[in-house]
């Protein structure tokens, strides 16, 4: 991959999305960026001065094409770690591919998907995770896929990966030291601190590792999934929170017999509401495809909103189909019992107004306090000091961790020789390596980078 991005070569692209717009942004980097530049551009740069726009004219020969701002990034100071320009133009197709053929017949090549970002990384700008987390800000459609993001790119991940992988190499080569004063039985490094230190790492490292389903949920959107028996208003509900009739509503028991779905945002996070076909027993094939459905997507939901009407409610601990439910439940999994047509209600009992959420999804009687505990639950479990991952690839590095550091708990415990003990220790700093790049391959680095955006 190194030899296919050809690392010294001058590269331009266009970093913002083609089609007719107010303003296009054009990149170039490399050795020639400033003589490419001085061929096409009206006014003077002054190579020394970084950090500086300049207001002018881009010409092919005696023919001005476009007026534009110039800004010059001097290296190391930039992005990529080279002399950067950007060339902020009209956003008229033809003038940005005029420009960029400009750049191109004066010395530049076009860049490869994710080149800017690949050269950001070998010049040491950013390390492999942070690298990884410019995709995921691009993408995020929400305030906490933004912040999870953010925290990713500005080094937070970064930051736990290497002062664990420090702590490692620290007892890795306290162990190594001893096998040279081999004959001599000296003990560098205490067995009974280690073992406690690689117990907490584990601890750590497991919590990390499974923050990733809520990371995947709030980078994808968190699935809600909602579920009862037919006419109990779930496709109403969906309807009310969506503010549009996405779904087909009637008094005919079992209207509803696929998956609806559709996003909203709420406080900044964002939720795909699912509507299923409604629970109950029935004789028809394609309904019960339906119901099947429904319960397989409940096994994917982060929150499941459980539908029932007042009579339901007050049989619900007789309900078999809830009560397997709420037992089959997976650690990241909530179920949030909500109680609709309370306007068909005179008087609820109080102990029931404690237990469930109250609404009336015909009338939108309730649906802000609805939308409040949904909120709350993603926020409690998110923390905004909290570090969470959303990328699978380090999920897995972090799965061979904690392989690599359970062979040594169990080495140190059994008296295993200090060699194989090192070598477990050693085996572990190469998957927390791999997270941030200084362990990597040209496969591995292709990839990644060949998934970003050109001009990226």
């Amino acid at each position: 991959m190194m030899q296919s991005y050809r690392l010294y070569d001058t590269i331009c692209a266009i970093a913002t999305a083609k089609g007719v717009g107010a303003l296009s942004v054009l990149r170039l980097s490399g050795e020639l960026s400033k003589h490419i530049i001085s061929q096409i551009f009206s006014k003077s740069i002054d190579p020394e001065m970084g950090h500086r726009a300049y207001f002018g004219r881009i010409s092919d020969r005696n023919e001005v094409v476009d007026e534009v701002v110039l800004t010059f990034f001097r290296n190391p100071a930039s992005f990529t770690g080279e002399d950067l320009f950007e060339i902020s133009c009209h956003a008229s197709p033809y003038i940005q591919q005029r420009i960029l053929d400009l750049l191109i017949k004066h010395g530049a090549r076009p860049a490869e998907a994710g080149e800017f970002s690949m050269r950001a990384y070998l010049n040491g700008k950013l390390d492999l995770s942070q690298a990884e987390a410019i995709t995921d800000l691009i993408a995020s459609e929400s305030a906490m896929a933004h912040r999870m993001a953010m925290n990713q790119m500005r080094g937070g991940f970064s930051t736990v990966i290497k002062d664990l992988r420090e702590q490692l190499i620290h007892f890795a080569s306290m162990i190594e030291l001893e096998l040279d004063f081999g004959e001599e039985d000296v003990e560098f490094a205490d067995r009974t601190e280690l073992l406690n230190l690689v117990q907490k790492m584990i601890q750590d490292i497991s919590h990390l590792r499974d923050s990733y389903a809520l990371g995947n949920v709030i980078k994808n959107g968190v699935p809600v999934v909602i579920l009862g028996a037919p006419n109990l208003g779930k496709s109403t509900l969906l309807n009310a929170l969506l503010e549009e009739e996405k779904a087909i509503v009637s008094n005919i028991p079992g209207t509803t017999r696929d998956i609806i779905e559709d996003t909203i945002h709420i406080e900044g996070v964002e939720f795909r509401f699912v509507d299923t076909a409604g629970i109950r027993e029935t004789e028809n094939e394609i309904e019960n495809i339906g119901i099947q459905r429904a319960l397989n997507r409940s096994k994917e939901a982060s929150i499941i909103i459980y539908l029932v009407d007042y009579e339901g409610y007050k049989s619900l601990n007789e309900n078999v189909g809830f009560l397997e439910l709420a037992d089959s439940l997976e650690a990241h999994q909530t179920l949030i019992t909500v109680l609709n047509k309370i306007d068909l209600v005179t008087k609820i009992d109080e102990a029931v107004s404690k237990e469930v959420i109250e609404i009336s999804a015909k009338h939108h009687i309730g649906l802000e306090v609805l939308k409040s505990k949904l909120v709350e639950l993603i926020k409690t479990r998110a923390p905004s000091d909290q570090v969470i991952i959303n990328n699978i690839r380090h999920k897995h590095a972090l799965d061979k961790t904690l392989e690599s550091l359970s062979r040594v708990t169990e080495g140190l415990k059994n008296g295993i020789p200090s060699d194989l003990v090192a070598m477990d220790i050693r085996q572990a700093t190469l998957h927390l390596a791999s997270i941030i790049g200084e362990v990597q391959t040209d496969d591995l680095l292709e990839s990644i980078f060949t998934r970003f955006c050109i001009g990226k």
